[in-house]
């Protein structure tokens, strides 16, 4: 069984979310979904979600190509989830291009393109204006 392991916030879920967890079910067997928490989510962007975290592991946990979601707290600990979920390879968005090679070591890294035209930044500034 191949094992992939993919990070995020997920908040106002969205097309280009689905389509990138699709897209990372199609490359294994098992998906494992590591959802940033608030606190990390503030830490990361210098904002809280829209939605909670116990919201956006719902929504996510209710996904066809979601076999697991978990808690992600920290981007120092990456390593120690990808060990923890048993993870083949590790996929993330093309906008973290490089960042993550160090962990080829122990999974295959895999960066995929991210659906044009539309992000969750680009959502909150629209609804702002």
């Amino acid at each position: 069984m191949k094992r992939i392991v993919t990070f995020g916030t997920f908040d106002l879920f969205h097309v280009g979310h689905l389509r990138i967890l699709d897209r990372c079910k199609a490359i294994g067997d098992y998906l494992a979904v590591g959802v940033s928490t608030d606190e990390f989510s503030f830490h990361k962007k210098g904002r809280y979600p829209i939605y909670p975290f116990t919201q956006r592991m719902e929504i996510l946990c209710a996904l066809r190509a979601v076999d697991v979601a978990f808690a992600e707290d920290s981007f120092e600990r990456k390593r120690e989830y990808l060990i923890e979920q048993k993870a083949d390879v590790l996929v993330m968005g093309d906008d973290w291009k490089g960042k993550f090679d160090n962990f080829s070591d122990i999974v295959q890294v895999v960066y995929l393109t991210r659906t044009p035209s539309i992000s969750t930044t680009a959502i909150v500034e629209t609804i702002r204006k």
